[in-house]
């Protein structure tokens, strides 16, 4: 539980709809556990203590944390909620993101400077009738950085395609036999040229005509 074991009615509603608003923002590359309020839904534990963070943010199948998320309030802002809470997440060896008012940024960077503080994003969040918009105002390079290792799933191996069945050979069609071709009717040869009829030969004794 928080060392500010109350704030003001109006903060507290505006502290969890800022939450709820993360949540849906996180929760595109992580899996998101909440504790806004007075609910506790997850904890963690570090060393010896049992604490709640307003955020909690699991790799995918929710085994392994990725980050810490706090969401403080103007009133929250103080060298015991710093040291309660902020001090004990960034023990962590995940990244923790810090969400403050505007007017609470200079406070915040004294704070975290004081007590050796390591915050991996400092965000600062307006509210405005139904919207809320976030703006990050400084990033540490020393932030811890949590890396999952990605499994390259192996490829399916590969299954043959069945062998078509053998069809079974088709009986060679039988040809059927070259028509038997009459021969042609041979050329008779020409008729022979008739002789000439022998002149008839004179009969004796006729007497010539002069």
């Amino acid at each position: 539980m928080s060392p500010i074991l109350t704030r003001p009615v109006r903060e507290q509603l505006e502290h969890d709809r800022v939450i709820r608003q993360l949540q849906a923002r996180y929760k595109r590359k992580n899996e998101v556990i909440i504790n806004p309020g007075n609910e506790q839904n997850q904890s963690i534990t570090v060393e010896t203590l049992v604490v709640y963070p307003d955020l909690l943010l699991f790799a995918e199948g929710g085994r392994r944390l990725m980050g810490t998320v706090e969401v403080e309030t103007g009133e929250s802002v103080n060298a015991i909620e710093a040291r309660a809470e902020w001090g004990v997440y960034s023990k962590l060896k995940v990244p923790l993101h810090l969400y403050v008012p505007p007017a609470s940024v200079d406070a915040v960077k004294r704070l975290c400077a004081e007590y050796q503080i390591v915050v991996a994003e400092l965000w600062t969040y307006t509210t405005s009738f139904d919207q809320v918009r976030f703006n990050m105002v400084y990033r540490s390079p020393d932030a811890p950085v949590v890396k999952v290792p990605v499994v390259i799933a192996k490829p399916a191996p590969k299954v043959a395609a069945p062998k078509p069945a053998a069809s079974k050979p088709k009986a060679a069609a039988k040809k059927a036999p070259p028509a038997k071709t009459k021969p042609k009717a041979k050329a008779k040869p020409a008729a022979k040229k008739a002789k000439p009829a022998p002149k008839a030969k004179p009969k004796k004794g006729a007497k010539k005509r002069r």
